[in-house]
């Protein structure tokens, strides 16, 4: 399967490459993202025989069914990378919590938060690529608090790689940080930004285009990447525990092939929910997918109202930080799915240059044939962690907004499958926050609610605070490319 540009070709790059190009230079034409040309089919015949797989199973013929152009030893050796996780037989639990809500765990990986699903075998088989052809990457990464430290952990120690981590300062949970800034491999650099994630994702993403910068990896003779979910090595990996719910959901005997679900994702940058929206089209049967989002209800304004208007809007800092995003990266390989290249580059031209695009009425009518939306406040999301609690449910932030989406977009009163994107581990002062316990830190609020609620706190979380600091750095983002030359020097 080739792959082709959400923003069409400006006569330099090729029109078409392959998954392992796509991957390895994410970045497209006129600042597009890379797209598969078609979609393979995952319908009913697929997931009939798919019935007994195991997750690693499963995952194998997905990515075989992409047609990508890795070899079958590689594809092997990346999804080993689950057999890490809490249970290697099912690395992503599905819960039954009420009749109709069950909650997809996403969380059991060795960073504990839903990006390890795809970033751990991504980390493989990128990694594998550059040793094979004897080439050195840079791969960049900005994250909102989760995707930082999955991407240090897949690459820490790796040949061929270096990383460098961009974090809003203040702008993620005190374990997240911690995360990041003990990492210790020669090869991991972590930078942090005064700014918020759109800072940072900016910031990327100029360096990504930049030609200064660019040159001057050539002078070093090193490539660059990225490991966020503009790379489509991270989306691949995204639609498969979608998948995985609705056999979760056969298996359990609530629905049978065929019948539809709704899937609820708590989204900021909708990588997670583009991963639903693929599964969607190529033939799993999902009614819709439900966007749930906090304060910065941006997309819940694109899918409600078809106004994307950054014009009067300022991040707001929540207790949900993975979701403190105002530009939506993956917005776009929605739209050019739906509208096409010219249309695509049209709005994302509008949106770079006059902070705003509008949909017209039809094209709102056929983003909502697939998406509905739903924002909640802080305080509505600590209601939601207490009343779930206090039934024996533990919950994150990020996983409280599905609920609000659970309760007033089930218009078909069909099964829905809502996604826990973070441990509680990583937002341990909201909850006790939630549940009227005073705590002065994270980690008297970890051990408070571990104390009170029999919750245990895995080590790789509890060790953190153990750990030395080595990252120091908080920079302006003008001083981010000379952070990473220097880092590339040492």
């Amino acid at each position: 399967m080739k792959f082709i540009e959400t923003r069409g070709n400006d006569g330099i790059k090729p029109e078409k490459v392959e998954f392992s190009e796509a991957i390895l230079s994410p970045l497209a034409s006129f600042g597009g993202l890379y797209v598969p040309e078609s979609l393979p089919n995952l319908g009913e015949e697929f997931i009939n025989s798919h019935i007994n797989s195991t997750y690693k199973e499963l995952a194998k013929d997905v990515l075989k069914a992409f047609e990508i152009d890795i070899d079958d030893a590689l594809i092997d050796e990346a999804l080993s990378r689950y057999d890490e996780f809490d249970d290697a037989n099912n690395p992503v639990p599905v819960v039954k919590v009420k009749d109709d809500l069950y909650i997809s765990e996403l969380y059991h990986g060795p960073t504990r938060a839903f990006k390890d699903m795809a970033l751990q075998p991504f980390g493989v088989i990128l990694s594998s690529l550059a040793k094979k052809r004897d080439e050195n990457y840079l791969i960049m990464a900005a994250t909102s608090g989760d995707t930082g430290p999955a991407t240090l952990e897949t690459f820490k120690n790796r040949d061929n790689i270096k990383v460098c981590c961009l974090y809003p300062d203040g702008g993620t949970s005190d374990v997240q940080r911690l995360q990041m800034v003990t990492e210790d491999a020669k090869n991991l650099k972590v930078i942090g930004v005064k700014g918020n994630f759109d800072d940072t994702q900016e910031a990327l993403k100029s360096l990504l285009a930049s030609k200064e910068f660019k040159d001057a990896l050539d002078a070093k003779n090193i490539k660059l990447s990225a490991a966020n979910s503009v790379n489509f090595g991270r989306i691949i990996f995204q639609t498969i525990y979608h998948i995985h719910s609705y056999l979760e959901l056969v298996r359990d005997g609530s629905i049978k092939v065929g019948d539809k679900i709704y899937l609820v994702v708590p989204s900021g940058n909708f990588g997670n929910a583009l991963g639903a929206y693929y599964v969607k089209k190529a033939g799993v049967p999902i009614e819709k997918i439900l966007i749930a989002s906090n304060s910065n209800n941006i997309l819940t304004e694109l899918i409600e109202e078809g106004k994307y208007d950054l014009r009067d809007k300022e991040l707001i800092q929540t207790n949900s930080p993975a979701m403190d995003i105002l530009k939506s990266s993956n917005i776009e390989r929605v739209l050019f799915d739906k509208f096409g290249a010219t249309r695509t580059k049209e709005l994302m031209d509008s949106l770079n240059n006059d902070n705003h695009y509008e949909l017209t009425i039809d094209e709102l009518k056929d983003i909502q044939s697939d998406f509905s939306a739903v924002f909640m406040q802080d305080s509505e999301a600590e209601a939601i962690i207490s009343e779930f609690l206090s039934n024996g449910y533990l919950m994150d932030p990020h996983t409280a907004t599905c609920i609000k989406a659970y309760r007033e977009k089930n218009e078909k009163m069909l099964p829905m499958v809502a996604y826990s994107t973070a441990e509680w581990t990583k937002f341990s002062p909201t909850i006790a926050k939630a549940m009227g316990i005073d705590a002065k830190n994270d980690k008297e609020a970890l051990n408070e609610i571990s104390s009170k609620f029999n919750a245990k706190i895995p080590d790789m979380i509890d060790n953190l605070f153990k750990k030395e600091i080595v990252h120091l750095k908080i920079v302006e983002k003008t001083d981010i490319m000379r952070e990473m030359l220097e880092f590339l020097d040492s």
